[in-house]
C-alpha cells in the first residue's frame, strides 16, 4: 500500500471523488486530512478549470487535502488519470497531519502521532509560465467563490 495526498477534484465532495471509491479501479482507504509542510502555489487553470499544484516549493500556501492509503491497482489508475508523467508528476512530499481517522496500525499511528507523513502527490513542473501569475488557493473546492467550476472529462 502507498500513501497518496489528494488536494483537488479527487477529494470527498468534489467532482472526481467517485473514482476514489470505485473498487473496480483499486482500493483507496481514507486515512485523514492534512496539509503540505512546504508552501506551494495551487492554481485553477486551463479551459476546463483544473486545479494544479505547481512544483515551486516555498511559494504560495500550505495546501489542504486528504490522505489515502491505496493499493498498486489504484496507484496505476491514478497515474493514468492524472496524465503522469506528462501533465502531473507523482512525487513524495511531506504532509502535516491535521486530522487522523486510522485507529489501528502501530507504524501508521506513530507516523501520524509525530505529525508528518511522506505521501505521493500529483503536482506539476510542466506548466505555462503565466500560471505562476494566477491566484493561489490553499484549499480547492470546485464550487468555491472563485466561480471556476471544474469541467468533467465526459463533458469536454
Amino acid at each position: 500500500m502507498a500513501r497518496v495526498f489528494v488536494y483537488g477534484t479527487l477529494k470527498k465532495g468534489q467532482p472526481n471523488y467517485k473514482h476514489m471509491i470505485n473498487t473496480a479501479k483499486g482500493l483507496a482507504k481514507f486515512q485523514g486530512r492534512g496539509r503540505t509542510v512546504e508552501k506551494y502555489p495551487l492554481v485553477i487553470a486551463g479551459k476546463y478549470n483544473i486545479p494544479y499544484m505547481l512544483n515551486i516549493p516555498g511559494t504560495g500556501h500550505h495546501i489542504a487535502g486528504e490522505i489515502y492509503s491505496v493499493d498498486e491497482q489504484m496507484l496505476q489508475f491514478l497515474d493514468e488519470f492524472e496524465g503522469c508523467p506528462d501533465m502531473y508528476q507523482r512525487t513524495l512530499m511531506r504532509i502535516q497531519v491535521v486530522e487522523w481517522e486510522e485507529k489501528g496500525g502501530a507504524g501508521e499511528g506513530r507516523a501520524a502521532a509525530n505529525g508528518i507523513l511522506e505521501c505521493f502527490v500529483y503536482s506539476t513542473a510542466t506548466y505555462p509560465p503565466e500560471w505562476v501569475g494566477l491566484p493561489y488557493y490553499d484549499n480547492y473546492d470546485s464550487s468555491g467563490k472563485h466561480g471556476l467550476s471544474y469541467v468533467l472529462r465526459e463533458s469536454r
